[in-house]
C-alpha cells in the first residue's frame, strides 16, 4: 500500500492505521494503552469497548475496535450490531490499514474453538481471521496472555494450525506475536508494526 497520493507536484499522506480486533475481554484495550500510552478504560466485564478508539502516534494512527461476541448485559441484537460496526469499518478502512491485528487470549483460545467447532459452527477468532485475510490485510495474530501458558510453543504450533497456518509457529515470526499486554511484554508486535511501517514507507 503507498502510504502517498500523488495530486501533481503535492503529495498527500494518507492515513496509516494499526487496527486491533477481538473477541471481547482478550486483552485489546490493555494492548492499546501498552502500544500508544494513552489511557483508555478497561476492565474485566466484556463490552467495556462499544465504538472504535482512535490515537495517533508518530505517523500511525491505532484503532482499538469494539470487541466482538459475548458482552455481559448485551442482547444478541446488540452483539451483531458491534459486530457489524467493526466488519464495516474494516471494509471501509482496508485501503489505509497498514497492519490488522487480531488479539486472542492465548490461553483460551484452544477450548473456546473446540466448544464451537463441537456446534458444528466456525470458531468466531477463526472467521474473523479468515475475513481479514480474504480483504488481503495479511493480519498479525498477537496471542496475548502468554504468561497463563505452560508450554508456549507447543500452544502457538496448534493455534496457528487452527487458523489454516502450518506449524511450527516460528516460521510466522512475521505473523504472529507472542505477547503479554499486562505485564507490557509487546515488543514482538512492535517489531512486526515497524517492521512493516518501514516496508510500506
Amino acid at each position: 500500500m503507498d502510504p502517498f497520493i500523488s495530486r501533481g507536484s503535492n503529495q498527500v499522506k494518507m492515513r496509516r492505521e494499526v487496527v486491533l480486533v477481538g473477541r471481547s475481554n482478550v486483552g485489546k484495550s490493555t494492548l492499546f494503552r501498552s502500544l500508544t500510552g494513552k489511557n483508555v478504560r478497561v476492565g474485566k466485564r466484556p463490552g467495556i469497548t462499544l465504538a472504535p478508539t482512535e490515537f495517533q502516534l508518530g505517523r500511525l494512527i491505532y484503532v482499538d475496535m469494539p470487541g466482538y461476541g459475548f458482552m455481559l448485559r448485551r442482547g444478541s441484537a446488540e452483539q451483531e450490531r458491534v459486530k457489524d460496526v467493526i466488519v464495516r469499518y474494516i471494509e471501509e478502512h482496508s485501503s489505509t490499514i497498514l497492519v490488522a491485528v487480531e488479539v486472542i487470549d492465548a490461553s483460551s483460545f484452544l477450548e473456546i474453538a473446540d466448544r464451537w467447532e463441537k456446534r458444528g459452527e466456525v470458531p468466531v477468532e477463526v472467521e474473523m481471521f479468515g475475513f481479514l485475510e480474504e480483504l488481503g490485510l495479511d493480519p498479525v495474530l498477537a496471542a496475548n496472555k502468554m504468561d497463563r501458558i505452560a508450554n508456549p510453543d507447543q500452544a502457538l504450533d496448534w493455534i496457528v494450525d487452527r487458523l489454516g497456518m502450518p506449524s511450527p509457529w516460528t516460521q510466522w515470526s512475521d505473523r504472529v506475536a507472542p505477547i503479554s499486554a499486562k505485564r507490557g511484554e509487546i515488543e514482538a508486535l512492535q517489531a512486526i508494526i515497524h517492521a512493516r511501517s518501514q516496508s510500506r514507507s
